[in-house]
């Protein structure tokens, strides 16, 4: 059956189950010693479990026999004992499974989620936030599940086992048949493997899809409440939910139904150990504890048997957890450096090169493109919606991988640099600004080595510090609520900008970075904006009249194309597409246009 909108994330890959288990192995071999120390007590464990049928078994034959109540009573006095220390042995497996399986758990997340941090910019663009979330911390969590279930399936397995050793001396025959259990469970194991392994990643994917929802819709619970769209959100909603309630009620139908497989299976040994058991008990070749020993061995492989069959999803859900979480982890970078310069400082040239860029199959946003920005220019790049303006900013800043041709700066490709330190000479302001929940003193330190001095330092070079103080007595431990919604839109950028100024940049990138704040809080960027730019490269793209107006040069884009270039004044005495924007959206801006309206 097809499951529209659950079908496998592009980075998803399936795990041949040798290579799997290879892969979760790896996690446990940095556990060496807390692992032998769980093998010990579940070894004593199941050493004190596996004696007390046995002994149980003596003292149903010593029954048989008068006279025998002193040992009687000796034997019972050592079967309390032996589960007294089978509780304790218990206790002590449990506690150092769990640190043991909750240290691979921690590792497995860390790995996750750097390499999920590491991640391209294009990887968030295809993939939802919300899907990747629940890998790494809802995945991780079943995987911890279904690997304690193992621990409690190979304690009991090797209960079963000493018991076995026990029982081959007495009856040849109906240890065999005792035997025979454990390769016909794990042929209907086998057969169910496949399909339960896929209606897990399905079920997953239905819950991972419901994760994303709710994060998306309560991320602009604004938008939905302003246009009245709770009902449609709810209706949506219902059918995601409608659809993963379906896929995992088909999982549970699926996986549940290896139980009437398994008391079948159970139903046929029971009664071969009856009848041949009772025949050698007729016969004399076994006595009644023998025969309770049997019976009492195989309740006791059945238990981890239907152990395993009751949490058979979950156990299921480890295993496609661990594929889902390795698939994170394992997808390659689409960004690819070919070397690691660490750039000590730049001069701030940047060179396009021929270069070629696609976001998707379907265009390409630049094709062959070719420019120069010079060290310390003020560039600013206009042109309509979808012109390749933000583009050009973000392959700079290394977020997506050109397809050909090269960016050289300073005259080294940067795809030889070593990236973190190149982004570090890089300040980069989106138009709309990304504030943690945190402090606003926290939002703009970006290292532990920011001082408080340096960050009243950066906001004033960002336009003043003054109106933190209208914050409150908190002042910079003002905390700026989830995104930064305390703050205004102004205040928020007010704070991006501080923060990259602290990192002192050789090339600023302002991707249309004051469009929607207000006009005081422009004018202060402005102001600030105009000693930042001095001795730096700076690139912006350009909604506003100052920004064009100041810059050095400005470019105009089409469809990835350079149409026109130069300053303000020769553009708009060349009458081509420039001074028709101009003319469209920035003369009226202008104090002479306000002016000009003000006498009419």
């Amino acid at each position: 059956m097809a499951w529209g909108g659950l079908e496998s994330e592009e980075y998803d890959r399936v795990y041949r189950d040798r290579d799997l288990f290879r892969r979760i192995l790896s996690y446990f071999r940095t556990q060496i010693k807390p692992m032998i120390t769980v093998i010990i007590f579940m070894t004593a464990y199941s050493i004190a479990s596996a004696f007390v049928p046995i002994l149980s078994a003596n003292i149903i034959n010593f029954l048989m026999i008068p006279g025998n109540s002193v040992f009687i009573i000796l034997v019972i006095s050592v079967i309390f004992i032996l589960n007294l220390l089978s509780y304790v042995f218990n206790y002590f497996l449990m506690k150092y499974s769990a640190r043991t399986i909750g240290n691979v758990v921690l590792d497995l997340r860390h790995d996750a989620t750097g390499a999920a941090l590491n991640r391209d910019q294009s990887f968030f663009d295809k993939n939802p936030i919300g899907s990747v979330v629940s890998r790494i911390n809802n995945d991780s969590r079943d995987f911890g599940d279904g690997v304690d279930l193992t621990v409690e399936f190979i304690s009991s397995l090797l209960v079963v086992f000493i018991l076995a050793v026990y029982m081959f001396p007495i009856n040849i025959q109906l240890s065999i048949i005792f035997l025979i259990t454990i390769p016909l469970f794990f042929i209907v194991t086998i057969i169910y493997r496949k399909i339960a392994r896929r209606a897990t990643l399905l079920g997953q994917r239905a819950s991972a899809q419901v994760n994303n929802f709710f994060q998306e819709t309560l991320s602009g619970i604004q938008i939905a409440k302003t246009f009245r769209q709770e009902a449609k959100l709810f209706k949506d909603f219902n059918e995601i939910n409608k659809r993963a309630y379906k896929v995992n009620l088909r999982r549970g139908y699926i996986l549940n139904f290896i139980f009437p497989s398994l008391s079948i299976v159970q139903g046929v040994i029971l009664t071969l150990l009856i009848y041949f058991g009772g025949s050698a008990l007729i016969n004399g070749q076994i006595t009644a504890g023998d025969l309770y020993l049997f019976l009492q061995g195989l309740w006791l492989l059945f238990y981890p048997l239907f152990v395993i069959a009751a949490f058979w999803p979950q156990f299921q859900s480890a295993l496609s957890a661990a594929e889902r979480i390795f698939a994170i982890i394992d997808t390659p970078s689409v960004i690819v450096q070919e070397d690691n310069i660490p750039p000590d400082k730049l001069q701030g040239e940047i060179i396009f090169q021929n270069v070629t860029f696609q976001y998707n199959e379907k265009a390409k946003v630049l094709d062959d493109f070719s420019l120069t920005i010079h060290p310390g220019e003020t560039l600013a790049i206009v042109g309509h919606t979808g012109a390749g303006k933000s583009t050009i900013a973000k392959l700079i800043t290394r977020f997506y991988e050109f397809q050909k041709g090269d960016i050289l700066v300073d005259g080294t490709s940067i795809r030889k640099f070593d990236l973190k330190v190149y982004r570090k000479l890089i300040g980069y302001i989106p138009q709309t600004p990304f504030l943690w929940a945190d402090s606003i003193e926290n939002n703009i330190r970006t290292k532990e080595s920011d001082t408080v001095e340096e960050i009243t330092w950066a906001l004033d070079q960002a336009g003043g510090s003054d109106w933190i103080d209208d914050l409150g007595s908190e002042g910079l431990n003002t905390n700026v609520g989830e995104r930064g919604n305390l703050l205004s839109f102004g205040q928020r950028q007010l704070v991006a900008l501080a923060r990259v100024l602290l990192e002192n940049p050789a090339i600023i990138i302002l991707d249309e970075a004051t469009a929607s704040v207000d006009p005081f809080t422009e004018t202060r960027i402005q102001d600030a904006l105009e000693k930042v730019f001095q001795n730096r490269t700076s690139i912006v793209i350009a909604h506003r009249l100052w920004t064009v107006r100041k810059a050095d040069r400005i470019i105009v884009l089409d469809h990835g194309k350079i149409i026109e270039e130069g300053n303000h004044n020769q553009l708009m005495a060349s009458g081509g597409v420039y001074a028709n924007l101009y003319n469209t959206y920035f003369r009226h801006q202008s104090l002479e246009y306000i002016t000009q309206c003000k006498e009419i």
